[in-house]
């Protein structure tokens, strides 16, 4: 019988320092460290996705704003001050430009852009 659908293993995120950038997401998001080597780590998040950090040659973090980026939208929980302060910590940095005030925009130490916001479907 043909498939008709595939299922998502995980997210893969291009960058320079693998161990990091997997830490900064487990300090994030939480969840457990899968593994760690000089060219990728993974992590399963407490929501159940797997994230891998993986090295890759000449890495040129993307621009913000620029061209269509996929990225990481993150739940506030209600507090969306409180959650940027919270990814400030982890080791992100707010982007310098700020598009709407329903959700902040912050980059991870490799550079990608993710949002925060209280604006989640709930569906």
């Amino acid at each position: 019988m043909p498939r008709t659908h595939l299922a998502v293993a995980g997210t893969s995120i291009d960058c320079t320092e693998p161990t990091e950038l997997a830490r900064f997401y487990l300090a994030l998001l939480g969840g457990e460290l899968l593994w760690e080597n000089p060219s990728s780590s993974g992590i399963r998040t407490q929501a159940g996705l797997n994230i891998v950090a993986q090295k890759v040659a000449n890495y040129i973090p993307p621009v913000w704003p620029s061209t269509p980026i996929v990225h990481f939208d993150l739940d506030a929980g209600g507090d969306l001050a409180g959650s940027v302060s919270y990814a400030v910590e982890c080791g992100a940095t707010e982007a310098a430009d700020q598009p709407d005030p329903r959700w902040r925009v912050l980059l991870d130490p490799a550079g990608h852009p993710f949002c925060i916001t209280t604006e989640v479907y709930d569906g």
